[in-house]
């Protein structure tokens, strides 16, 4: 009796070890996600590696969690990193360029590039096969916010082929973001700059025809970049690391997968697109080379978007390269990263 009792007791000390080794082993050892609360400036297509990285699963690979909002503007966006609302800022580095100076402290710092061109697109009233800019003079296009880098860059596009904004063509400027495709389907102007997919889908809709990639003819320029304040980045380099890890996973899926497999990803992102939209939209980036292969910013891609603001006359003093950008973690993303 005594020998079956010992036995019983060594059998449940057994099953109890068992049952703690395990919980070790699985969810007990497992350390809660850090949240990231990352703001971008709009939602489009035009970043989808970020999309993927979201979907794909790859920054809870790294131990993050992303709680995404959107500021719907780079200004806005940039407001929502200085006031703390987020702790990293997805927009064009323009505004990190402001930002530093106004003589600002705790500046923002760009960490990571993700697109490389202009991402918009100019959308006229009919179709234009032989398109040419110099075909806008005369004409209204309704542009975007005044210093931000897509009407920058439009205007910097217009002036490479002799069309002076102001004096040869009028660029209306003082619509929000969201409602210059509205603007256009009610008969506002010739021509309209729109990211996508409301490009393809006022196309879709027949409302509009795309003629021009601005980002073509524009030239390769850091134009959408992950940025943070100088004090959250020496405070939290090992979670910036990771983010840029997941970011640069994303641009590897992306250059190696079909536009299909990218649309299929994105989506949801875009409930109220259909998936032969966003593929003919991923296809269109795709063409033009929009995404970096790498998040490491140049100084040359800086200088010619310091010389886009400069001819906006938006940029009286020019930044450089190294108080602006910190290429330590995409550098070590890419080392690391394949």
């Amino acid at each position: 009796m005594k020998r079956s009792f010992k036995s019983l007791s060594l059998l449940l000390i057994c099953i109890l070890m068992f049952s703690l080794v395990s919980g070790i082993g699985t969810g007990c050892s497992k350390k809660p996600l850090t949240v990231i609360k990352l703001n971008e400036v709009v939602r489009s297509i035009f970043y989808a590696p970020q999309y993927v990285a979201l979907n794909k699963g790859f920054f809870e690979e790294q131990g993050i969690k992303i709680e995404l909002t959107t500021g719907q503007g780079a200004d806005k966006t940039m407001t929502a990193l200085l006031s703390g609302q987020c702790d990293i800022g997805f927009a064009g580095p323009e505004a990190c360029i402001y930002v530093y100076n106004q003589g600002k402290e705790d500046y923002a710092v760009v960490f990571a590039q993700l697109t490389q061109r202009d991402g918009s697109f100019l959308v006229g009233r009919h179709d234009e096969s032989a398109f040419k800019w110099e075909n806008t003079a005369g004409k209204t296009i309704i542009g975007g916010r005044p210093g931000g880098v897509p009407e920058m860059t439009l205007e910097y596009v217009l002036g490479q082929h002799g069309v002076v904004p102001g004096k040869d063509v009028n660029i209306i400027t003082n619509l929000q973001f969201t409602a210059t495709a509205g603007a256009f389907k009610s008969g506002t102007g010739d021509y309209v700059a729109l990211f996508e997919p409301t490009a393809s889908m006022l196309e879709q809709e027949g409302a509009g025809k795309i003629v021009a990639s601005v980002g073509e003819d524009s030239g390769l320029i850091p134009y959408t970049a992950y940025f943070t304040t100088k004090s959250y980045l020496s405070k939290n380099a090992d979670i910036v690391q990771k983010f840029t890890n997941a970011v640069r996973k994303g641009q590897l899926w992306v250059m190696s997968h079909t536009a299909e497999e990218i649309a299929n990803e994105v989506k949801p992102f875009f409930p109220d697109a259909d998936e032969k939209l966003l593929t003919t939209v991923v296809n269109r980036y795709k063409d033009i080379d929009a995404w970096s292969e790498t998040p490491i910013m140049t100084p040359e891609s800086l200088e010619l978007l310091q010389k886009v603001m400069q001819t906006a006359g938006q940029l009286d003093k020019k930044v450089e390269f190294n108080q602006l950008v910190d290429n330590t973690f995409a550098e070590k993303a890419v080392k690391n990263v394949k």
